[in-house]
């Protein structure tokens, strides 16, 4: 805790009074350009990684960013998703998966979870992502096998998403636009799915625009 307190200082001495002005506009309202949607894991920081501000990002973080298909679930990711999108009219929505995660760990061993019966149940809403790695990548093992399950949940995720009222609505608008990210950690790079290779690609090789719906990873993707 005592670092967390020194942290505060050090923000309201050095980095708070130069960007006042800053903070002052947001205390009037906010505008983000995207919501960004990731895994809770400490490792990962989406304000650092995009090199973004405080106001720019409306960040919504969960145990491997899951998104409940719409009324599966009572939790906040429906009513955040649905305030970003419906009442700050964010533009895009990123989803964006993490190498060593996990909670697709979890989901690809769920022995290891017999006492985290809450995780056990949270991770159901990624039961497609399981059974797709059970019957496509059966053979796979180790590291290939978590990253690939990585991917495909971010893909997945993204099809859980576009059953939410007011994604679909602006979606069928052209209003709104989703984008399908992985991060690296130990390179700290960001890989982005490009659907004409069907792969995940280092973010400015991928072509620009949206992920189209039912996206699939091709037979010989890697990142």
């Amino acid at each position: 805790m005592q670092k967390l307190i020194e942290g505060i200082h050090h923000f309201q001495s050095n980095l708070f009074s130069p960007q006042r002005e800053l903070f002052e506009r947001l205390a009037g309202g906010q505008n983000p350009e995207a919501l960004f949607i990731t895994c809770s894991d400490s490792r990962i920081n989406p304000n650092l990684i995009t090199q973004t501000q405080p106001g720019e990002l409306f960040i919504l973080r969960n145990a491997g960013n899951i998104i409940p298909p719409h009324g599966a679930a009572n939790g906040g990711e429906g009513a955040t998703i649905e305030f970003a999108v419906a009442g700050l009219g964010v533009q895009d929505i990123i989803v964006c998966g993490h190498s060593h995660c996990g909670a697709m760990n979890g989901l690809l061993h769920p022995e290891s979870l017999k006492d985290l019966p809450a995780m056990t149940a949270w991770l159901s809403h990624a039961e497609a992502t399981r059974r797709i790695m059970r019957e496509k990548y059966f053979d796979r093992m180790g590291a290939a096998q978590l990253t690939t399950a990585v991917e495909e949940n971010v893909l997945v995720q993204l099809e859980n998403l576009r059953t939410h009222p007011a994604v679909a609505a602006r979606l069928a608008r052209g209003k709104l636009k989703l984008h399908a990210w992985v991060y690296k950690i130990e390179l700290g790079k960001v890989f982005a799915y490009d659907p004409e290779q069907g792969q995940f690609v280092p973010v400015a090789e991928a072509l620009p625009g949206p992920v189209p719906p039912a996206a699939r990873l091709s037979p010989a993707h890697a990142i």
